[in-house]
């Protein structure tokens, strides 16, 4: 014996009708969601549970909020996506009135570009590798080499002397030796002899070897 809604019968593929609809309006706030695989049999339509819970969360339920995505919802949609990324229902479930496919389909068409554009990349959430890089990067052995030739290339420079004031200074005292200015030292070289003691016993040396201090030297320039 099959189960309630797994019997083999002609199911609707298209589109939803108003009585569908209503139909299952009536049956969820009377009896609830429940299962979804027995509901169809028991609501009277003839449609597959899968149809029917899109059909509802989708479309039918009265939370379900409509219009444009907002800023915040933005925001909370990317901090979400960075966390748990493509659960879409997990994400749509922090989002109160807004579907997973709802939101899947918001982040494809708008959310992706968005950061695409702002040089992050979608998939990690961080900024892409050609912004962090520098365009043409400068290659080390080409810098040392040519680092090596500018070395190469710089001569020891002298220092730089002015031959003419040097000439014009030679000249100068070549011409008038008297320039140089007169120092008038004295300069005095003095010799003391030390008086030799009278030794006894040796009648030589009994005469005093006192030797007087030789004359003064005056060196007058």
């Amino acid at each position: 014996m099959g189960k309630p809604g797994r019997d083999k019968q002609a199911k609707n593929q298209g589109a939803w009708s108003k009585q569908e609809d209503q139909k299952l309006i009536d049956y969820i706030r009377k009896h609830g969601e429940g299962c979804w695989s027995y509901l169809p049999q028991a609501a009277g339509l003839l449609r597959c549970g899968k149809s029917c819970r899109l059909r509802w969360i989708n479309y039918l339920r009265p939370d379900l909020k409509r219009g444009n995505f907002a800023e915040d919802e933005e925001d909370l949609i990317i901090k979400l996506h960075a966390l748990l990324g493509n659960r879409w229902s997990l994400i749509a479930g922090r989002l109160p009135g807004r579907t997973d496919n709802e939101v899947k389909n918001y982040w494809n068409s708008h959310l992706r570009r968005k950061l695409i554009n702002m040089g992050v990349d979608p998939n990690n959430h961080r900024l892409r590798q050609n912004l962090l890089r520098p365009h043409n990067p400068p290659n080390p052995a080409s810098a040392s080499s040519s680092g090596l030739q500018i070395q190469a290339t710089q001569k020891p420079t002298k220092p730089h002397v002015d031959k003419e004031q040097v000439s014009d200074a030679l000249s100068c005292v070549e011409d008038d030796p008297c320039a140089l200015p007169d120092l008038n030292l004295d300069l005095t070289a003095s010799f003391h002899y030390p008086s030799i003691p009278h030794v006894e016993g040796n009648p030589k040396d009994s005469r005093s070897l006192d030797i007087a201090p030789s004359p003064t030297l005056l060196l007058f320039q």
